[in-house]
């Protein structure tokens, strides 16, 4: 007797062979039919029982979650919509549920009321696609970094440092925050605590990933970052995934080959892994637009917008070129923007990014030689003293999706630029001796994995892509 997955058995042909199965029920109806889902896939199976001969006492306990090993039969189905069904032989209860304290009825439950039940959500056919996404595009990045020869490396969570000069960060201490640990200026005496310094969890692996690259060429690192911003938004998480590679001898050019060529491989292979989780995302989308404005629903359903992005090449353009576009546009022009184009510096919103993706271009669009005061330290100069070497790729309704650079790598200029931002040079000494020790070109991007999953399963709130959310007064789980 073979143990099959839900998955495997949907693309069985129906043989009277013997099968048994384990999994949720979703739903029992007429005390006859069992929809049996095991998290392999979002459908389920029906599973036939002869309530007749089977014990009344197993029968009162399945309900909706109640979780079951079935022994059967799989036979030609007699209804409509799968070919198999399991023709039910055996059926043994492993963990019982209570109908009447649930939470996850068969009917359609609000986003909000699964956030709230966050540890049951996976078993909604939304969620559980969703984590199947989440699964696939995480092998998937592993997999085109080893085939183009990356090193898989890991950053720490711990650090003393601020990649970003933010200033929103977790602080991580063994100290009890009182009078005696203060010193005689008032402040956090951090010399007695366990590390003897003020650290934090990291908002970015970009520094200590770019000495990697130093000696190995080519790394990545993909894990957690942290991040304090007090934004209780449907865009903002406090920890999330980020995946930032590093590449020494790489260019601004090379930078961006290589970021949309990562984007098109990882998409791609996405397509052919989760097929039937995408199509039925697709359909929830086009389900919930809907129910929307015309003016509010997406131009392009799931299916599209995926497709969008691996046909078409990416349209390059300069911060320069961008600021003109936008400045004579006529949703500026006409004052429709939330954020108006005024001047040369100013720092483009996601409307901004949408615009020249979905209206203009019509096509995903990089931007690079950014404006050198909205941007990081470790940037590289340009020539022109204005701008510096980082790039933003944006993508249809989403905005901007990566974030990189071709990093400062003339120690000088780096330390003119921390002193410019009064970033305190020693907490940096590590990275600037990387300029001084056979310092070379080179070039990184980030990208999150939790906005990447947003445009891939047509989310609208990041808090529904990672399975528990932390946000501002909210770790629950």
């Amino acid at each position: 007797m073979n143990n099959f997955t839900v998955k495997s058995l949907l693309k069985e042909d129906p043989n009277s062979q013997k099968v048994f199965i384990e999994g949720w029920v979703k739903t029992f109806r007429a005390n006859r039919f069992i929809s049996l889902n095991d998290g392999s896939c979002s459908e389920s199976i029906q599973c036939v029982v002869d309530f007749q001969n089977t014990n009344s006492k197993i029968l009162s306990k399945i309900n909706t979650g109640t979780s079951v090993k079935i022994e059967g039969l799989l036979v030609e189905s007699q209804g409509k919509g799968q070919k198999s069904e399991i023709k039910v032989g055996k059926i043994t209860i492993l963990g019982e549920c209570d109908m009447d304290s649930y939470p996850i009825q068969p009917k359609k439950h609000s986003l909000q009321f699964l956030r709230e039940n966050a540890h049951l959500r996976v078993r909604t056919n939304t969620f559980s696609s969703i984590m199947r996404v989440r699964s696939n595009l995480s092998f998937a990045i592993h997999k085109y970094f080893k085939e183009k020869g990356f090193f898989y490396v890991n950053t720490p969570i711990i650090t003393g440092s601020d990649a970003e000069g933010a200033g929103e960060m977790f602080k991580v201490t063994t100290l009890e925050i009182n009078k005696d640990s203060l010193n005689q200026k008032n402040e956090v005496n951090y010399d007695e605590d366990f590390f003897g310094k003020e650290t934090n969890l990291t908002v970015s692996g970009q520094l200590e990933a770019e000495s990697l690259a130093m000696g190995l060429g080519k790394v990545y690192t993909f894990g957690p970052t942290f991040r304090a911003e007090n934004s209780n938004t449907s865009r903002h998480l406090a920890e999330f995934w980020m995946i930032e590679p590093e590449m020494a001898f790489y260019d601004l050019e090379d930078n961006m080959e290589l970021a949309e060529d990562f984007i098109k491989y990882i998409i791609k292979d996405l397509i052919n892994e989760c097929k039937e989780d995408l199509e039925f995302l697709n359909q929830r989308l086009i389900d919930e637009d809907k129910s929307k404005p015309i003016n509010e629903r997406n131009e392009l359903s799931l299916l599209d917008r995926l497709d969008f992005v691996i046909k078409n090449n990416f349209k390059r353009i300069t911060y320069s070129e961008a600021f003109e576009i936008l400045k004579n546009s006529k949703p500026n022009k006409k004052k429709k923007f939330k954020f108006p184009i005024l001047e040369w510096g100013v720092d483009f919103q996601s409307e901004h990014e949408r615009y020249l993706v979905e209206k203009h271009f019509k096509k995903p669009v990089i931007i690079y030689n950014y404006p050198a005061k909205i941007k990081a330290f470790y940037m590289r100069l340009n020539e022109d003293k204005k701008t510096v070497k980082a790039m933003d790729i944006l993508f249809p309704g989403i905005g901007e999706i990566v974030g990189g650079s071709q990093r400062e790598e003339r120690l000088d200029v780096l330390k003119s630029r921390i002193q410019e931002l009064n970033i305190e040079e020693k907490e940096l000494w590590w990275y600037l001796d990387l300029r001084k020790y056979g310092t070379v070109k080179h070039s990184g991007f980030g990208l999150g994995l939790e906005r990447l999953i947003l445009f891939a399963t047509g989310m609208s709130n990041i808090r529904d892509v990672i399975p528990f959310p932390r946000t501002p007064k909210s770790a629950e789980f």
